[in-house]
């Protein structure tokens, strides 16, 4: 399958890895680069057509205005406000404030389009929330995905199996309050037994290593972006954990994509997993209701 554009808004470490990754798949002709800066989204271009000639790759990228975006097949949105943050816990959640005003702006922009748009800003959660109100567009967050990759990765090492082995995710908040599916989970088709306590410390020491060695994460995100842009696009089927409306809330959620349409696949959860995913609701609800109301405000005034 060729002839795919795909937009990416928002020029540092997820979007230059997420282009990167775009240049060699066969499917992907062009990708439109929009940033905060003119020079950050030329830049970028350069190097990714470099990278193009050296590889051999017919995908082409080119540096847009964001209402030039309405000729994509899809959106990635991984901008991020300029704010530094201070949060030893709930980190993601501690970027709301900064980036919420910044996704809105931009999902303005987006208003009536009708393509996929896969949002890695965080909260993803939230921010997917507000991103598909504002605009319409059918919008999936892709922090669950990423956590699901960890915990397998994290239990397959424990149980000293191949992490393909391994069956199992994490759903509702990207964040403190993500769900691990211990119950459900399998290896080798049989169940398992989760330390949840050292799962629960990988988790979140992961990404605290990955920041502390690199300054941020980049890979792991790009990898699910590409994974979602894949089977939302029709290039692939398969099952995938994306941000989706939940009753009202966006939540990290599994999806079975087949020819590209997303259908629900619940996932059996014990009392206790039940009840941390009615927590999660909660809150990801009460942080949307904080956002929601500055953006009335903020509309109110102009």
């Amino acid at each position: 399958m060729t002839g795919h554009t795909i937009g990416i808004i928002g020029a540092g470490a997820v979007g230059q890895t997420v282009a990167a990754l775009l240049i060699g798949e066969p499917w992907c002709d062009r990708l439109l680069i929009t940033s905060r800066t003119a020079d950050s989204a030329t830049g970028l271009v350069a190097d990714l057509d470099d990278m193009a000639h050296v590889v051999r790759a017919g995908t082409r990228a080119h540096a847009v205005t964001v209402a030039e975006l309405d000729q994509t097949d899809a959106v990635v949105l991984c901008p991020r406000a300029t704010f530094t943050n201070t949060a030893s816990r709930d980190v993601r959640m501690a970027g709301l404030a900064a980036n919420a005003p910044l996704i809105a702006s931009l999902a303005r922009t987006l208003t009536g389009y009708t393509r996929p748009v896969v949002m890695v800003t965080n909260p993803v959660d939230v921010l997917s929330r507000l991103c598909a109100t504002i605009s319409g567009a059918p919008t999936y967050g892709i922090g669950s995905a990423t956590d699901t990759a960890r915990y397998r990765t994290a239990l397959a090492a424990h149980h000293r199996v191949p992490v393909n082995e391994v069956d199992g995710y994490v759903i509702g908040e990207h964040g403190d309050g993500a769900v691990i599916c211990a119950s459900s989970t399998t290896i080798r088709g049989t169940p398992c037994a989760v330390p949840l306590d050292l799962i629960r410390a990988e988790l979140a020491d992961r990404p605290r290593r990955i920041n502390a060695g690199i300054g941020r994460t980049r890979h792991g995100p790009a990898a699910a972006v590409l994974s979602a842009l894949r089977k939302l696009l029709d290039v692939e089927d398969g099952t995938d954990v994306l941000s989706v409306n939940r009753a009202g809330v966006w939540l990290g959620i599994r999806l079975r994509i087949r020819a590209g349409r997303p259908t629900v696949q619940p996932l059996e959860l014990d009392p206790h997993e039940t009840a941390d995913l009615i927590t999660v609701r909660t809150k990801l609800e009460a942080a949307y209701r904080t956002i929601n109301h500055h953006e009335q405000g903020a509309r109110t005034c102009l």
